[in-house]
């Protein structure tokens, strides 16, 4: 069964450290945790408090009690809704897992149904996980990496602003085949 903590290290080497971005509509964002979509995360108290001082943002990384509310953040928030524990093939909830906390739950859900024919629903119950633990892994990653380029591109149309954003985003997709 995949593991939290190989998911989060691999997602944590894209979503990087502090960042307040005026173009990207998440704004103020740390460890891909953005203060627009997540304003009542504990972490934001402990991260207002370091601003003054001059070692910010470096100091963020030291404080071993945020990073904790981080790893925990991203368990109950994405780990446990995608029901990752139960996907036997880490690749494939690494994947899943990354584009989630990219581009959010329910679309890489959807994604993930709509490769291997199961409804849409935007949850993976019994069986999406049926299906994804037999699904044969390299053809999902690489069905699942050009649902996400293609994605992209959408977003890129949708807001142009964010192309400043696509080589990083295809760069992290493509990462996810093994």
């Amino acid at each position: 069964m995949a593991k939290l903590n190989i998911a989060f290290q691999r997602m944590l080497t894209h979503e990087g450290g502090y960042v307040n971005d005026p173009n990207d509509q998440g704004g103020e964002t740390y460890k891909g945790i953005s203060r627009a979509n997540h304003r009542n995360w504990a972490g934001w108290t402990c991260i207002d408090k370091y601003k003054g001082k001059t070692d910010f943002p470096s100091i963020l990384d030291k404080d071993v009690k945020l990073q904790n509310e981080i790893e925990e953040f991203y368990h109950i928030h994405f780990w446990s809704p995608l029901n990752a524990d139960c996907i036997t093939n880490q690749t494939n909830a690494d994947s899943i897992f990354d584009f989630a906390v990219n581009a959010g739950l329910i679309t890489s859900i959807q994604l993930a149904q709509n490769i291997i024919s199961t409804k849409a629903d935007g949850i993976i119950g019994v069986q999406t996980l049926a299906k994804l633990n037999t699904v044969d892994s390299k053809h999902f990653q690489a069905a699942f990496t050009l649902g996400k380029i293609a994605y992209y591109v959408y977003i890129v149309k949708k807001r142009p602003t964010n192309k400043k954003y696509f080589y990083g985003w295809v760069t992290r997709a493509l990462e996810y085949n093994d």
